[in-house]
C-alpha cells in the first residue's frame, strides 16, 4: 500500500517459528492475503464475509453458514466465552457473578474472580454426569469444578449449596434466569485462568447437555481488542497483539488515555471455535506508531532504527490502509471436517517440526556454515 497498491490479494506461503497444534501447522502454512488502502474497519469486513460466507456454502457439504457474522468485542468473548475464539455451536454463556461473593465468608469464592455456567434440562442427568465434568475441568487445570442443582420449589442442592447465604441464592436466580432443573457450574481464580478453564467447560457441557448444535458453520467477528497489556510478572506495559495497528483514537487515545484501556483496530474471525485469520487496520502515522511504541518502553532512537524503511517511507505519504489473512489450510480443516490440521496438508510437519519424507531438517558441515557467514551453538550437556 506504502508503495502505491490501490489493493490486492494473494495466497502465500508463509514461515513462522511457531509450536504445532491440532489447529496450527509448525514452519510453513498457507494465507489468502487481502490488503487495502482507504479503507476502514466496516470497508474490510464486507467483501471478506460474502467471500468467506459464499466460500463455505459452495464447499460446506450443506452445513448451515451463519451470515452475517455478529461481532464480538474482545473482553465480551472472554467474559461470556472465556475465549478469543468461541465456539458459538455450543449454546451456553458464562456469566460473570465475581461481585455477589465480594466480602463473602466462602472461602472457595471469597476475593476472587468467579463465573457462572447455568445449564438448563439437566434434571435427568445422573450424578455421573456431573462427576465426569469434573473430571474434564481438572484435566484442563482446574482443581475441582463447583456446582449446584435448582429443585422443583426454586432451592439449592450441591456439594457448595451449603455455603450460600440466602442473598447468594437470590441474586444467582436473579442474575442466572435460574428455574427447575437448571444447573450452574462456577469456577474461581484468576481471571485468565478461570477464563480458559471455564470456557472449554463450557463447551463440554455444552456437549454433554444437549446444548451443541451440529452441521452449522457459526462465525464470528472478535473485534476491540485491547493495544496493550500489563506484564504479570514485571508490572511492565507492552504490545498485546500486532504492534503495528492503529490505536482506536488516534494519537489522542495515546497521550490521554490509560494504555490498558486503548482498544486498536484489530479484529479476527471465528467459526466454530478455530480462528480463521486475523487483520487489522494498520498504522501509517510516523508520530502516532512513534507514540505507541513510547508507551510499550521503546525510545523514539531504537523506533527510528529498526523500523526505519517504514517510518520513512510514512513521511513522504502513505493512505489508510488495513487488510487481513485467512489461514487457508484452517480452512480446508474446516471444510473437510478435520479435527487436526495435519489431515489437510500433503506434506505434514511432525510435533518436532520435522519433515519425515525429506529427511529435514539435517545438520549442514563446517565448510557450508563458514561460506554463509553462519555459526552455530549447540546445547552444552548439563
Amino acid at each position: 500500500m506504502i508503495s502505491g497498491f490501490d489493493r490486492y490479494f494473494q495466497i502465500a506461503p508463509c514461515f513462522r517459528d511457531e509450536d504445532a497444534r491440532a489447529d496450527r501447522s509448525p514452519g510453513e502454512f498457507y494465507q489468502l492475503d487481502i490488503e487495502m488502502s482507504f479503507v476502514e474497519q466496516e470497508d474490510v469486513f464486507q467483501p471478506v464475509e460474502k467471500l468467506m460466507t459464499e466460500l463455505f456454502e459452495e464447499f460446506g457439504n450443506g452445513r448451515h453458514v451463519t451470515s452475517p457474522f455478529p461481532r464480538i468485542p474482545f473482553r465480551e468473548a472472554m467474559l461470556k466465552y472465556g475465549s478469543d475464539k468461541p465456539d458459538l455451536r455450543a449454546q451456553l454463556e458464562l456469566v460473570d457473578i465475581t461481585d455477589i461473593f465480594e466480602g463473602s465468608e466462602f472461602k472457595a469464592f471469597a476475593g476472587k474472580h468467579v463465573r457462572a455456567l447455568p445449564v438448563p434440562d439437566v434434571s435427568a442427568q445422573p450424578r455421573k454426569f456431573f462427576d465426569q465434568l469434573g473430571d474434564y475441568a481438572v484435566s484442563q487445570g482446574a482443581k475441582g469444578l463447583a456446582w449446584v442443582r435448582v429443585a422443583e420449589d426454586g432451592s439449592l442442592s450441591g456439594p457448595i449449596a451449603k455455603f450460600l447465604t440466602e442473598e447468594n441464592v437470590a441474586e444467582l436466580t436473579k442474575r442466572l434466569s435460574l428455574a427447575a432443573g437448571h444447573a450452574v457450574f462456577f469456577g474461581a481464580g484468576e481471571f485468565d485462568e478461570v477464563s480458559k478453564i471455564m470456557g472449554a467447560v463450557r463447551v463440554e457441557a455444552a456437549k454433554r447437555a444437549g446444548h451443541f448444535e451440529e452441521g452449522v458453520f457459526r462465525f464470528c467477528w472478535i473485534v476491540d481488542f485491547p493495544m496493550y497489556e500489563k506484564d504479570e510478572e514485571t508490572g511492565a506495559i507492552d504490545f498485546s497483539h500486532n504492534p503495528f495497528s492503529m490505536p482506536q483514537g488516534g494519537l489522542e487515545a495515546l497521550e490521554t488515555q490509560d494504555p490498558l484501556d486503548i482498544l486498536g483496530w484489530q479484529y479476527d474471525i471465528v467459526c466454530n471455535g478455530v480462528e480463521l485469520s486475523s487483520g487489522a487496520i494498520r498504522n501509517h502515522e510516523p508520530e502516532i506508531m512513534l507514540k505507541a511504541f513510547e508507551i510499550a518502553g521503546y525510545d523514539r532512537d531504537t523506533v527510528e532504527e529498526k523500523f526505519a524503511g517504514m517510518l520513512r517511507a510514512f513521511r513522504f505519504g502513505a493512505p489508510p490502509h488495513g487488510g487481513i489473512a485467512p489461514g487457508v489450510d484452517r480452512i480446508v480443516m474446516l471444510l473437510a471436517d478435520e479435527p487436526n490440521i495435519r489431515e489437510t496438508i500433503a506434506f505434514p510437519l511432525n510435533g518436532n517440526a520435522q519433515d519425515l519424507m525429506m529427511g529435514a531438517p539435517t545438520e549442514l558441515d563446517e565448510a557450508r556454515l563458514k561460506e554463509l557467514h553462519l555459526s552455530v551453538r549447540k546445547p552444552q550437556p548439563k
